[in-house]
């Protein structure tokens, strides 16, 4: 049994990660909710006792085996190292660590072997690179990946509770009671802008799923070309992918390495209209793919739709199943 710390507990994400660490039947022996100074005090119930939000100091003192962070890239610059000088393994859900190159970037089906016994800050990826890479690394394998264009629909859940209370102001016609997330309307609306554009035209988020992608598979000479939207969806996120190998895909071949891939549920039957969606994804762990197809005028190429929930496998699930690597393959002393 284990003591955990999720820092940022009282967020989307956090509460995602209690929620994700009961139903998984984690091993913990003490829950160690932290939050900033305005959320101490408040309660989290977990497996039917009440835990106390403290302060990230106290989480620190306390000295857990594991941290979730999930409290953005300030807190996890400042926070992690803390922790992990006291022997914490760390988990970070913010952008901070994934681009460093002395900390593991991790989706336990395709990379989890890179995990060693000396990774105290592992970084959890970018939600809409996870569910991309769980998808395309088993084919990554077979023949070899050249190119991925990718474009996104992502639900206001990425936004967290700003994201959600827009949307539902805005569809009740009422003025939202919270800053808004967005510069512009979202419901019956798309925005082509997810985080700030860059010099290169791009967003941080689209570089994120070039970045992330290239660290994860370990292979920088993939080429990723990323358009992340904004769309007016509650939860669960959205892909259309196509994708160039170096070797020529057979069809059934790609479905069947897909339906039998880790993580991955394959729903592929268009004549009957069932395919991926988001309203059927949200509350799951996996990662669905359909709309599988040739693409018609490249030989090597692919087309695919993957969806999945980004709170929980392009988040907290992510993160708890690389605490379940952790505890599985190393000895930690409790």
């Amino acid at each position: 049994m284990y003591k955990v710390a999720i820092v940022g507990a009282t967020g989307l994400v956090g509460t995602k990660i209690a929620e994700v660490l009961e139903r998984r039947g984690f091993p913990v022996s003490e829950l160690i909710p932290a939050a900033s100074e305005r959320s101490v005090g408040k309660i989290v119930t977990f497996k039917g006792r009440e835990y106390s939000v403290v302060t990230p100091e106290e989480a620190i003192a306390r000295k857990p085996h594991i941290a979730i962070f999930s409290a953005g890239a300030t807190a996890s610059a400042k926070y992690a190292p803390l922790f992990a000088a006291v022997g914490c393994r760390v988990i970070d859900n913010s952008s901070f660590w994934r681009t460093d190159p002395s900390k593991k970037l991790i989706v336990p089906e395709v990379n989890g072997d890179a995990i060693s016994e000396n990774d105290f800050i592992i970084a959890n990826p970018n939600c809409s690179t996870i569910q991309m890479v769980v998808a395309l690394a088993p084919l990554h394998r077979k023949y070899k990946i050249k190119r991925i264009v990718v474009s996104t629909y992502q639900s206001v859940t990425g936004s967290g509770q700003k994201g959600i209370s827009q949307l539902l102001s805005e569809r009740k016609g009422e003025q939202n009671q919270i800053e808004n997330a967005y510069k512009h309307q979202i419901d019956l609306n798309l925005i082509p802008q997810i985080d700030l554009f860059l010099e290169n035209g791009y967003t941080k988020e689209e570089m994120k799923m070039v970045n992330e992608t290239h660290k994860i598979l370990s292979d920088n000479t993939i080429a990723v070309s990323a358009t992340t939207v904004r769309v007016p969806v509650k939860g669960g996120h959205s892909e259309s992918i196509n994708v160039t190998f170096e070797q020529i895909p057979q069809i059934e071949e790609v479905r069947n390495i897909l339906a039998n891939a880790p993580g991955v549920v394959l729903q592929d039957s268009p004549q009957e209209s069932k395919y991926p969606m988001p309203i059927e994804a949200e509350g799951s762990d996996m990662v669905f793919v359909g709309r599988i197809r040739k693409d018609l005028f490249c030989d090597h190429s692919v087309n695919m739709w993957v969806v999945a929930d980004n709170l929980l496998k392009g988040a907290a699930t992510n993160a708890v199943q690389i605490a379940e690597f952790i505890i599985s393959h190393f000895k930690i002393i409790v």
